[in-house]
């Protein structure tokens, strides 16, 4: 039974914008922001008259001085004013926590139509600052300094892998290069350059180790960017709409405990969980879905996901890479966008990103990046090592 089914009610992607990654030195917060809800209320053909209620997802932890966002959504457009608008923040997840809370607003009934906007700007600030303010989504060590982030802590989950599968130094090599090349048809990509695989499985001068195994091209990049999309039920559906809607069939999140020590880095158990909700609400299975984006902010991350969303068994991940599973034309494509990896991983824009480029691909206006005949996507954001889980699924009508 899917989502549409139990609750009569068709929960549609109506529109999008998205910007492009990367260091946007001329762009702000509030540019981005307003470009994106430009484009998505444009895209799906209404007025921003017709938007009910908005939710704006980022992160921020001090990366930029405006802590109270929620308003710029309104400089847009004058039809905005005193349209409920809210900020939501679960840390690199904050994006996909921002779409859910828009579904849960038109399944409650309170919405007919939501804009939702992921942004954020990174990369004016330095490698300590944005270091310490990711950590800020860390339990043990929040509030401390650091240049690497997230990259330490992503690199004790490849030792711990390492530990118990054997090394997997070249199949994080292989991911990387995977989403390099997938990247590179990506116009909103930060990073468009096919590296090849012996570049990203060795470590040199341009391709350092940046914490434990980990080496730079294992790592997402810090980026600037936002995006948007249109939420909105099959009645409040505009017939002046660039491109078809994509329909939302399920939608699962799974929190796990904040501290180290309560989880097995190897496991992602709450992610596995979130995986099982989506598809369980959706009323379908792996094997159903054509293509997946998933939160590869390290390619550790990429390895243990696939065994999280049963492609694999436990410890048999390196299979769905080192067989072709996961490249385009495999038996699940895995981040043909580029992923967090290629693409950029502005925290707050991440999780929308995902929805909009899935949507691109379902509604066959992909571009150089389009997979023939996709129909069915499955999205994966998470924040922190696997302790905030959304995941996605999105059909073509």
């Amino acid at each position: 039974m899917s989502l549409t089914t139990r609750n009569g009610l068709d929960i549609l992607l109506t529109g999008w914008g998205h910007s492009r990654f990367g260091k946007l030195t001329d762009d702000t917060l509030e540019s981005l922001i307003v470009q994106v809800t430009r484009d998505a209320i444009a895209g799906a053909g209404i007025d921003a008259a017709e938007i009910d209620e908005v939710y704006l997802g980022q992160f921020n932890s001090a990366l930029v001085p405006l802590a109270f966002p929620s308003s710029l959504v309104l400089q847009a457009d004058p039809a905005l004013a005193n349209v409920p608008a809210t900020r939501v923040e679960n840390a690199c997840a904050s994006g996909s926590a921002a779409i859910h809370q828009g579904v849960k607003s038109l399944l409650a009934g309170t919405a007919k139509t939501v804009l939702v906007i992921g942004a954020e700007k990174m990369t004016h600030a330095t490698a300590d600052q944005v270091g310490a303010a990711l950590l800020g989504a860390d339990y043990d060590l929040a509030g401390t300094p650091s240049s690497t982030g997230f990259a330490g802590l992503f690199a004790v989950v490849a030792d711990a892998y390492t530990e118990r599968y054997g090394a997997i130094g070249d199949v994080l090599g292989s991911i990387a290069a995977k989403n390099h090349r997938n990247g590179v048809a990506n116009p909103y990509a930060q990073l468009r350059k096919d590296l090849g695989e012996e570049f990203c499985r060795t470590v040199s001068e341009k391709n350092p180790i940046v914490a434990g195994q980990l080496r730079r091209t294992d790592c997402s990049p810090v980026s600037d960017g936002a995006a948007a999309v249109i939420l909105s039920t099959d009645a409040r559906r505009s017939t002046g709409a660039a491109t078809d809607p994509v329909r939302l069939t399920g939608f699962g999140q799974a929190n796990d405990f904040l501290p180290a020590a309560r989880r097995d880095p190897t496991a992602f158990a709450a992610t596995r969980v979130s995986f099982e909700r989506a598809l369980g609400m959706a009323g379908v299975g792996l094997a159903d879905v054509d293509f997946a984006e998933v939160h590869d902010c390290f390619t550790i991350a990429e390895l243990v996901l696939y065994e999280a969303m049963g492609l694999t068994a436990a410890g048999e991940g390196r299979r769905a890479i080192e067989e072709g599973w996961v490249q385009p034309g495999g038996r699940l494509p895995v981040n043909l966008s580029g992923g967090l990896k290629a693409k950029g991983h502005p925290v707050g824009a991440t999780g929308v990103s995902q929805h909009v480029v899935s949507a691109m691909q379902l509604t066959g206006t992909a571009g150089e990046m389009q997979l023939p005949g996709a129909r069915r996507a499955l999205v994966q954001n998470m924040g922190g090592v696997g302790v905030a889980n959304y995941v996605s699924v999105l059909e073509a009508l």
